[in-house]
């Protein structure tokens, strides 16, 4: 198992409530960063134990009120940020659909959950890295959906997971001169609390079989790849898109 020094870096992990966001804060954790985690949903209990170095707040990531609060107190407490993760995100299966027929209050809320909060994060935690010296670095969760349309569309979580791809790539451009690198991680089919639909021996073992590497995704090949993207060893690399898919990008 691969791992990572982190001590003495300050990071903030959105959706960290559940899933990959819980899992990479607890990555993070566990190779001795401080993290201040953020997500709607109350603190997991796997966060549990970490004193200090954990600072958890709950909050609408949509609101820039909240965002620019939470993220100002966490830099001031913490004497800047080193990582940003945006993980939060939202997949509404019944409610997202195709643009032709869905309710467009929908795309509007799916719109500010998955792409104007990363735009919030991102633009709150600048200063804080730009304070540490040491430069910084951001990954940001999209999806291998947003490279091909579906037969069964969800086109509000597509259309705005491709606007984190490349908002991730503009801040690269922008933010390289100071240090500050930005890719993005597009998961594959990957067992979270959203995807509830898998909901049978049968379903999960056809989607397994469907991923050339015969397996579905975790939440921890999430963290790992996020954690490699954070760390040194990747210092030369940014605005990239990370396909973690078990292959899946071959079949499409």
């Amino acid at each position: 198992m691969i791992s990572y020094d982190f001590t003495g870096r300050h990071a903030v992990v959105t959706g960290a409530g559940g899933g990959m966001g819980e899992a990479i804060a607890l990555a993070f954790l566990k190779s001795g960063a401080s993290v201040t985690a953020i997500d709607l949903k109350p603190q997991p209990d796997t966060l549990a134990g970490f004193g200090e170095h954990l600072t958890f707040r709950r909050g609408d990531l949509s609101d820039a009120g909240f965002v620019e609060k939470t993220i100002a107190e966490a830099g001031e407490a913490r004497g800047g940020i080193d990582y940003l993760a945006n993980v939060a995100g939202v997949l509404w299966f019944g409610r997202d659909k195709s643009v032709l027929e869905m309710d467009m209050d929908v795309w509007d809320q799916v719109f500010a959950i998955n792409l104007k909060a990363v735009a919030l994060t991102s633009r709150a935690a600048v200063p804080y890295m730009l304070k540490t010296g040491r430069g910084g670095a951001m990954v940001h969760f999209s999806t291998v959906q947003w490279y091909r349309g579906d037969p069964k569309p969800q086109d509000a979580y597509q259309a705005s997971k491709a606007g984190v791809c490349a908002l991730s790539k503009s801040l690269a451009m922008q933010l390289a001169p100071q240090g500050i690198r930005s890719n993005a991680i597009c998961p594959g089919m990957t067992l979270t609390p959203l995807q509830a639909r898998w909901d049978s021996d049968e379903v999960l073992k056809a989607v397994a079989d469907y991923a050339p590497l015969g397996r579905i995704g975790t939440p921890q090949d999430m963290a790992n790849a996020a954690l490699f993207l954070f760390s040194d060893a990747a210092s030369y690399i940014t605005g990239i898109e990370l396909a973690v898919d078990g292959g899946l990008l071959m079949r499409m």
